[in-house]
């Protein structure tokens, strides 16, 4: 269940720095908006992280939150803010999936 809680925490820290790239785009309003839904989001995020980390060693939590987030980020970049896709840049990201999918087997 603590898996799926920082999943979820992952999940989030994909949603706020989201919001953080939309909210870099707009101003007045809806820069506020973005930028509510980014606290919500980052709130959330630790309160999941903290939550998981209650039976799952932090030592492992922490950097599969991080790099969910981080490639769940890369992959939002590319497909909704036109970043590039570049082969080293994926080459890159699946060797974190590779890493974080490690963390998981050996835990």
């Amino acid at each position: 269940m603590n898996w799926i809680i920082l999943i979820v925490a992952g999940l989030c820290e994909m949603g706020f720095t989201f919001c953080l790239g939309r909210a870099k785009m707009e101003t007045g309003a809806a820069w506020w908006a973005w930028m509510v839904g980014f606290l919500i989001f980052t709130c959330l995020s630790m309160a999941l992280l903290a939550k998981a980390t209650e039976t799952l060693p932090i030592g492992t939590a922490y950097p599969v939150w991080t790099g969910i987030g981080a490639v769940g980020t890369v992959i939002v970049g590319i497909l909704v803010f036109d970043e590039p896709a570049t082969f080293w840049r994926l080459f890159f990201i699946f060797s974190l999936i590779a890493s974080i999918i490690g963390l998981k087997i050996v835990s």
